[in-house]
């Protein structure tokens, strides 16, 4: 007499081996996205602390805040504009997420390194 146990069925993989993965163009677009927003502020930072007096002027679209209002603004629409036209142009695509993610790294890079104090007094000549 032998007795058998029945396995418990598994659940169905949810990307099955013959089944494609999804793009990773829209969240390279994003990613990217982010690094465009993030130089962009610092690029901003740059003109205001270290470049010419119209740039403090021209990006103080609130005069309570200063020009700190301009540069946010300015980065938010860099980041959202990129998004979209990125996020447009990649739907449906595969692309070398490490080399998105990398160029993207580094442009954040820039815009924290643009917005630190000692780099941009460095390059203000102060």
């Amino acid at each position: 007499m032998s007795v058998a146990k029945k396995l418990p069925e598994l659940p169905p993989n949810r990307f099955p081996l013959n089944e494609p993965l999804p793009a990773n163009g829209p969240a390279a677009a994003a990613v990217m996205a982010a690094g465009i927003g993030c130089a962009t502020l610092g690029i901003d930072t740059l003109l205001v602390e270290a470049g010419p007096k119209y740039f403090d002027k021209a990006l103080n679209f609130y005069n309570p805040v200063g020009p700190l209002a301009g540069k946010t603004i300015i980065a938010v629409l860099a980041f959202a504009i990129s998004w979209i036209i990125l996020g447009l142009g990649l739907k449906g695509k595969n692309v070398n997420f490490q080399r998105w993610a990398l160029i993207a790294f580094v442009l954040i890079a820039i815009g924290l390194l643009a917005t630190f104090p000692p780099v941009f007094e460095f390059l203000a000549g102060e």
